[in-house]
């Protein structure tokens, strides 16, 4: 019985190390160095970084987008705050604002004053 390499221990490590490693800008890959699995793993993780942050061959920004910080834009939206986007590209501009944009469609005053309320007497102070 055959079974799909991408099933196997070894190949989602090695997946994932070449994730890891295609969302740090920083990194090129050696084709030649690399097997199929970690080559897989980087493009998409490559991908995924430039779908946030803009091609590589245009630079590394000076801040990285990731999806948690696209989340806490998100949630600024939803609660009301204002953000802070010095040193972020016109690119990377363009995506926070539209995360930002959708938390602002689910801003609720009442809600949020009370989240906020709530998360300053747990020590958490917002913006």
């Amino acid at each position: 019985m055959k079974t799909d390499k991408t099933h196997s221990t070894l190949y989602r490590l090695e997946y994932f190390e070449g994730y890891k490693c295609g969302l740090d800008p920083t990194i090129t890959i050696n084709r030649k160095k690399h097997n199929d699995a970690f080559t897989t793993g980087f493009m998409l993780g490559r991908l995924e970084f430039e779908s946030m942050n803009g091609s590589i061959s245009n630079g590394a920004p000076r801040r990285i987008v990731t999806t948690k910080v696209l989340e806490d834009f998100q949630l600024a939206g939803m609660l009301g705050l204002s953000i802070d986007i010095l040193d972020y590209t016109p690119y990377q501009l363009h995506i926070i604002l539209q995360w930002y944009q959708s938390g602002i469609e689910q801003y609720e005053p009442e809600q949020s004053s009370y989240l906020i309320d709530l998360l300053e007497q747990n020590g958490i102070e917002m913006g």
